[in-house]
């Protein structure tokens, strides 16, 4: 059998890969989080699917669940909100296969930041404004921030930040991000994207620690912070400028290797 590690993305049923869903509906159990998880997506699940919420078990009790499944002989669903690769706490759950001789493979998801990004109509990298992201939490009750990864370290540069596991924080992030973004710097919370219940504020990082409070978020929310959230007079990308020379495909400037701006 094989565990499959799936982004489930952030919130929206129909926001899964096309390659999650059909793995779901391929798999005779599946492991999901419940306070994440839309009804409609464990849908896709095949009928008589073993469904097991994770919302109250511990590290052991999910991996002992997947080794159970594993020595049954079934295919797992193991699905993670958002992108397995930012936050979903996915490494510590394939060690711990990798010494069980369990195999698994991974298929990522929509981000948080990017549904976030989408639900505020903005690209979150603008020509000549900013072309940098850092994607980063607030220190709050969970494991410590490696060396040179504080708020301050991160934002001497003055990048634009997609805050996640920080609204609880919001005024510690204001505190320790205004002597360098200053307080008109432009600022946005997306709360719950492209789930009911989705909220978005828009301000500055002088006023948006009110609005969070005045809003009553507590979970489930993006921060952001940046010029690019305003950005208006910018130059054309690069990309598609009349005055460039055409590329082959496979240059990194051409239209579809994806290159800069």
């Amino acid at each position: 059998m094989t565990v499959h590690f799936i982004g489930a993305g952030p919130g929206a049923a129909d926001l899964i890969t096309v390659r999650g869903q059909q793995q779901l509906a391929s798999c005779g159990v599946c492991l999901y989080p419940g306070s994440l998880t839309p009804t409609d997506l464990l849908a896709h699940c095949p009928d008589g699917a073993a469904l097991v919420d994770t919302a109250d078990l511990t590290l052991d009790d999910i991996i002992g669940r997947l080794i159970e499944a594993h020595e049954a002989g079934h295919d797992v669903a193991r699905l993670c909100s958002g992108d397995p690769a930012v936050y979903s706490a996915v490494a510590e759950q394939m060690r711990r296969l990798d010494a069980a001789g369990v195999p698994y493979d991974v298929t990522p998801g929509v981000p948080a930041f990017s549904a976030a990004a989408a639900v505020l109509g903005r690209e979150l990298t603008v020509p000549t404004v900013g072309q940098s992201l850092v994607l980063t939490r607030a220190q709050a009750r969970s494991t410590s921030m490696p060396e040179g990864e504080d708020l301050a370290t991160l934002s001497a540069s003055g990048t634009t930040l997609a805050l996640h596991l920080a609204i609880n924080r919001v005024e510690q992030v204001v505190d320790e991000l205004l002597p360098h973004y200053g307080a008109d710097c432009p600022a946005a919370v997306v709360a719950k994207a492209t789930q009911p219940g989705e909220t978005v504020l828009r301000g500055t990082l002088g006023d948006i620690a009110g609005q969070v409070r005045e809003a009553g978020l507590n979970r489930a929310a993006m921060i952001f912070v940046g010029k690019v959230l305003a950005a208006e007079n910018f130059p054309d990308s690069f990309l598609y400028s009349a005055g460039r020379e055409r590329h082959a495909p496979g240059d990194p400037y051409c239209e579809n290797g994806g290159g800069p701006h």
